[in-house]
């Protein structure tokens, strides 16, 4: 596996990438990828349903082996209740290399099905830059405003971007509605 360099790097390959190696056949590289999600759930297993989130990292270890070497960008809103803890992770959309489109009323629509007191948004930067664009702010804003118009508190937007991530809270970005 010296060819791929590292776990993250073998674990972002395609099935045809792997078989392409002399001695993997369909079988190896499914029990590769198999021990690659394994790897994952270990990760996330001490942040799942049911859990109360009390930090930014707890988000971002459930979430970061997921989003972090994705090759497009993916929006998630974590559903929490009154107590802060996780009644559901829900994917909102899936965009391109740079960006998602994301609509309130799908959060909205989601938050409202699920019974959720809050929300903790979500998102990864296929560039590994996890400082937040123009559009990012923007929507964040827009969701803010929908979310308190019907009651739902909005606790955090995180991009996630390569090793690192951006809190739009920590950076003071997040405005109220």
């Amino acid at each position: 596996m010296d060819c791929f360099g590292n776990f993250r790097n073998l674990d972002s390959a395609s099935f045809s990438e792997l078989r392409s190696v002399d001695g993997i056949g369909i079988a190896k590289a499914a029990q590769i990828k198999a021990a690659l999600e394994i790897g994952k759930r270990f990760l996330r297993e001490k942040t799942k349903i049911g859990r109360k989130i009390k930090s930014v990292d707890d988000v971002v270890n459930y979430y970061k082996p997921y989003l972090r070497d994705l090759k497009k960008e993916v929006f998630k809103v974590m559903l929490l209740d009154g107590r802060n803890k996780i009644i559901n992770d829900i994917t909102i959309s899936e965009g391109s290399l740079t960006a998602s489109v994301v609509h309130p009323r799908e959060v909205i629509k989601e938050a409202i099905k699920e019974s959720a007191a809050a929300v903790i948004f979500v998102h990864n930067h296929p560039s590994g830059e996890p400082n937040p664009s123009e559009e990012d702010i923007e929507i964040t804003n827009r969701l803010v405003q929908a979310c308190n118009l019907v009651g739902i508190r909005v606790l955090d937007h995180i991009i996630i971007g390569g090793d690192g991530y951006m809190s739009f809270v920590d950076e003071g970005l997040m405005k109220e509605g």
